[in-house]
C-alpha cells in the first residue's frame, strides 16, 4: 500500500491539477481495489464516495466543485478511520489532511489581499 501513498501524495504535492484526470481514475480505481475488502466503520461510505469521484475524472467535463466536495468529504473520512487502521496510522492522516486541503483549495475563491487593499475604483467624497 506505500507505493498507493506515494503516488497519491506526489499527485496532492504536485497539483491535482496537474495530473490527468484519466490518471486521477486510475489511482482512485488502486484505492477502490485496496479499501474493498476492509471492514471498518467508514469504509463502506469512503468507497461511495471513491466511486463518485472516478465517474467524475472519467466524465469528459469533469465538475470542479462536485470534485472539490469529494475530495474535502474524502480527507475528512480518511482523517477519521486512520485512527482504526492497523498500519500506516500516520500516512492515512498525513492522507486525510492533504485531502481536505485539496478540497478546499480553489483558486478562483483566493482572495487577493493587494487588490482589495488597493481597489481600482476612487471612492467619492462626501
Amino acid at each position: 500500500m506505500a507505493i498507493k501513498f506515494a503516488a497519491t501524495m506526489n499527485a496532492i504535492n504536485r497539483g491535482l491539477d496537474a495530473t490527468k484526470p484519466t490518471k486521477g481514475a486510475d489511482m482512485v480505481e488502486d484505492w477502490e481495489t485496496a479499501l474493498a475488502d476492509l471492514d471498518v466503520p467508514g469504509s463502506k461510505g469512503i468507497l461511495r464516495d471513491l466511486a463518485s469521484l472516478r465517474k467524475q475524472l472519467e466524465k469528459g467535463e469533469p465538475d470542479a466543485d462536485r470534485i472539490h466536495a469529494l475530495l474535502h468529504r474524502l480527507g475528512e473520512a480518511t482523517t477519521k478511520i486512520a485512527d482504526r487502521a492497523e498500519t500506516s496510522q500516520d500516512k492515512l492522516k498525513a492522507l486525510g489532511a492533504a485531502l481536505t486541503e485539496a478540497g478546499e483549495h480553489s483558486p478562483d475563491e483566493e482572495e487577493d489581499a493587494e487588490a482589495a487593499a488597493n481597489p481600482k475604483r476612487a471612492r467619492k467624497k462626501a
